[in-house]
């Protein structure tokens, strides 16, 4: 292999790690838009009954506190996006409703619907691991959707 075939196989790399450190900032800078948008519409809302509102020391507890964020990237096989867009429907609740689960968050591609996003943050690495021992995810990720993915990729990180 010569060195341009190197470079390219490198930009290549560099570029899926920019694309994934991309996608982190705007999902993170989107959770803290949210935060402030709750915040806002909070102080709004003691003027208008009805609205409902979160409690700011939720969200602040939500995103701070140290804990395990996973990211991971999936694209389904030709033909399968829409099976798998199903299987995640059925178990985004459960996995949003894990103890050990602060955000859990799957996202699907605009520009190509076969792509699919995770951002999870948990408790700690046993959250994390009590999550993949859950029957619901060994059934319906493991069984299920894996078989049906070209590519799946995940990172794990610890929260500052």
């Amino acid at each position: 292999m010569n060195n341009r075939g190197a470079t390219k196989k490198s930009d290549t790399r560099d570029s899926d790690r920019f694309s994934r450190r991309s996608a982190l900032i705007a999902l993170g800078a989107g959770i803290a838009l949210t935060s402030f948008e709750f915040m806002a519409a909070s102080a709004q809302s003691r003027s208008q009954p009805g609205v409902n509102t979160l409690n700011r020391t939720k969200v602040n507890e939500i995103v701070r506190g140290g804990g395990t964020l996973v990211v991971a990237e999936w694209e389904a096989k030709e033909g399968q996006a829409e099976a798998v867009n199903a299987i995640l429907q059925r178990f985004l609740p459960q996995a949003q409703s894990d103890p050990g689960v602060k955000i859990f968050l799957i996202a699907r591609g605009k520009n190509n619907p076969a792509q699919f996003l995770f951002y999870e943050l948990f408790v700690d690495d046993a959250a994390v691991a009590a999550h993949r021992a859950s029957e619901y995810f060994k059934t319906m990720i493991a069984g299920e959707a894996l078989p049906l993915l070209s590519k799946r990729e995940s990172t794990e990180y610890s929260l500052l």
